[in-house]
């Protein structure tokens, strides 16, 4: 068998025979051997094209589905924290409120206001119409929006605070302001001054204000302060001195009783004796007595405050 092969090698044909085993052996060997790697190679394209995109299109879902759970996860992450703040926030606000109250009630006090007027116990009144549609808020907008009440509210605390300050020094100048008389009943026997003595008969200077009444009747103070003197004196009886502050003593004098002692606190009004003759007396009466730095003043002044 001759097969004749025509190249351009050389500008002639060529022959080759194939009646010798030893020729085409090696020769048909190669061939099937390359066609055979040819298929091989064909078959294995087609089935990773035809078996590889589904299970790449599976394993890119669960990734998907991953990402997906984990973006759940770290919302509700959030969100918890969110509602955490938002818990934390409340309990703040309310102690704030419950500090408010107090204040407030303690102002109504001090300035004595109308406790129905403001009534710290109900919630003031409100109302309008209601706006159409539905707003959704966020708990971000939530947090933001408490935290603008908690600076308004440390503002009001701030100025409420200044305010009670402001009436509890006023409130205390008052208390500590002489004023009105040293008896609930009774007239005034005896003016500040130069006057006749009722024992001497001479002229001679009276250091304070002399207030008949009954006998046994309450003494009260004229003011607000401390006690330093609660026993007998001579020529006073038994007496009781108070000192106010800012440089004023005020002097009871003549008690058949004393009900208050050395070192306690009184307030304006308070009963502090009761009317006798005791000492340096002619009747039941109170001497009343104000000393300015250590000085005596006219009384009449303060008797006629109110």
């Amino acid at each position: 068998m001759n097969i004749l092969l025509f190249t351009t090698l050389h500008g002639r044909p060529g022959s080759l025979n194939l009646s010798r085993p030893r020729v085409y052996v090696p020769i048909l060997l190669v061939l099937f051997t390359f066609l055979g790697l040819t298929g091989y190679a064909g078959y294995r394209l087609g089935l990773e094209q035809a078996e590889g995109r589904p299970v790449i299109a599976a394993a890119e879902i669960r990734e998907a589905l991953a990402r997906e759970r984990e973006r759940v996860r770290e919302e509700k992450l959030r969100l918890q924290a969110d509602m955490d703040a938002l818990a934390l926030r409340l309990g703040r606000l309310q102690g704030e409120v419950l500090r408010l109250e107090g204040l407030g009630e303690r102002l109504v006090e001090v300035a004595r206001l109308d406790k129905d007027e403001f009534d710290f116990d109900s919630p003031p009144g409100q109302g309008g119409p209601e706006e159409a549609g539905v707003a959704v808020t966020e708990p971000r907008d939530l947090l933001a929006e408490l935290d603008r009440i908690d600076a308004r509210l440390e503002s009001y605390e701030r100025q409420f605070r200044v305010l009670e300050s402001v009436l509890s020094e006023r409130e205390l100048k008052r208390a500590v302001r002489l004023s009105g008389r040293p008896v609930r009943h009774g007239w005034i026997s005896s003016r500040y001054g130069r006057r006749t003595d009722p024992f001497t008969g001479r002229k001679a200077w009276h250091h304070g204000v002399d207030i008949a009444g009954r006998q046994g009747s309450e003494i009260v103070a004229v003011a607000a302060g401390v006690v330093t003197w609660a026993g007998e004196r001579s020529g006073y009886g038994k007496l009781v001195e108070i000192n106010h502050g800012n440089g004023y003593v005020t002097r009871y004098g003549h008690n058949s009783a004393i009900l208050v002692r050395k070192g306690d606190r009184v307030e304006k009004g308070q009963p502090i004796a009761r009317m006798g003759s005791t000492g340096r007396s002619t009747g039941p009466h109170v001497h009343f007595e104000v000393l300015r730095h250590g000085k005596t003043v006219n009384p009449a002044r303060f008797l006629a405050r109110r």
